[in-house]
């Protein structure tokens, strides 16, 4: 395995980690992983910056700020009353959004059709950004998810370090794929619904990141081109599904009806100053569950989209989510579950929080 070109190198064969074989991995009974090679960040100073010209960083590695750059785009999807779905850009992390469908009227109004129409409809909203009309009061406005009808919500499964670590198993030598319903996809500040088929609801705050141009066989060194933005999701299982129902296939405990809350907004990658060195935590109930940093992913995000481009294409609109890290409920000892009337707080530097009531 070579060190992808963000600047990411293999370890030597002295460093391998070792664990001892835990239950969470889907895999079959009496198989174990090897110990493998785990990929190293360079230091601060080596590795490749991801700002444009034009762009500063928002108070490096340790700030919380959201994008409040002069060249961020937070691309969001709204509706005002009991109208279909817009798109339009937040001028900041919950500020006054710019109705682009407004501003030229020829826009797609739901995501996944603005996406595929590419370059051009990002210029036009640059320019409506740097108009400043066509600007609705956040009073007005109901965020929905940045997008509602993707292609293909893509998973990548125990893609952490540090929750390798939490379950003692050993790390995945090939990134671990599975997928959730898109229909499981609900707004940033929408309520879950807790099943009554499920009594092991669980959390799991996760970077995502959408595709914002068609590919196949793409090179890791050209996986950002294909690449639009990012943003936060939360993966909400049911452990008994995932782990103890349906032949311990993940699919159905990933995909109940309003178990992906995804948002707050599509953040446009030249503005991020570094998707691998992003804090990310979990709150539930303002307790902090989960709080980590997006440098424990093992594989980064070019990688993802070069080794799933291997087998599917991926189109504009496609999510995917990146791994979560520890310190989710079924690992807690005992275990720790969620309830109706819990609310959860998923939220990631320089992109912002979601925020959703458990019913």
């Amino acid at each position: 395995m070579t060190g992808a070109w963000l600047g990411f190198v293999t370890a030597s064969a002295s460093d391998r980690r070792k664990c001892s074989q835990g239950n969470s991995h889907p895999r079959g009974p009496g198989q174990d992983l090897m110990p493998v090679l785990v990929l190293r960040a360079l230091p601060a100073s080596l590795r490749l910056s991801w700002r444009l010209p034009g762009c500063t960083s928002w108070g490096g590695t340790e700030s919380r700020g959201i994008s409040h750059l002069a060249g961020a785009m937070r691309l969001v999807q709204f509706q005002t009353g009991s109208d279909g779905p817009r798109i339009g850009l937040e001028e900041k992390d919950g500020g006054n959004v710019i109705d682009l469908n407004a501003f030229d009227p020829s826009l797609p109004k739901r995501m996944r059709e603005f996406l595929e129409v590419g370059d051009a409809a990002l210029a036009v909203a640059r320019r409506a950004k740097e108009s400043s009309q066509h600007i609705l009061p956040r009073d007005q406005v109901t965020l929905l998810a940045p997008i509602t009808n993707p292609g293909k919500v893509i998973c990548v499964g125990l893609n952490y370090a540090d929750h390798c670590r939490e379950q003692n198993i050993n790390i995945p030598e090939e990134p671990i794929i599975f997928s959730k319903f898109p229909s499981s996809i609900i707004g940033p500040y929408d309520e879950i619904i807790h099943p009554a088929d499920s009594q092991e609801v669980d959390w799991e705050v996760e970077l995502a990141f959408v595709i914002g141009k068609k590919g196949k066989h793409i090179k890791e060194s050209a996986a950002m081109d294909h690449i639009v933005g990012f943003m936060v999701a939360h993966d909400v299982t049911a452990r008994d599904w995932q782990m103890k129902r349906n032949g311990k296939q993940w699919i159905l405990g990933k995909s109940f009806d309003t178990f992906c809350p995804l948002g707050p907004a599509i953040v446009t990658k030249d503005c991020v100053s570094d998707p691998h060195m992003l804090g990310i935590r979990c709150k539930v109930n303002g307790e902090l569950v989960q709080d980590s940093n997006t440098n424990q992913m093992i594989f980064k995000t070019q990688a993802l989209v070069a080794w799933v481009s291997r087998f599917i294409t991926v189109y504009p609109g496609d999510v995917f989510l990146t791994g979560t890290p520890p310190g989710t409920g079924v690992f807690r000892k005992p275990p720790v579950f969620l309830k109706r009337g819990d609310v959860v707080q998923c939220e990631i530097d320089q992109l912002g929080a979601l925020r959703n009531k458990v019913v």
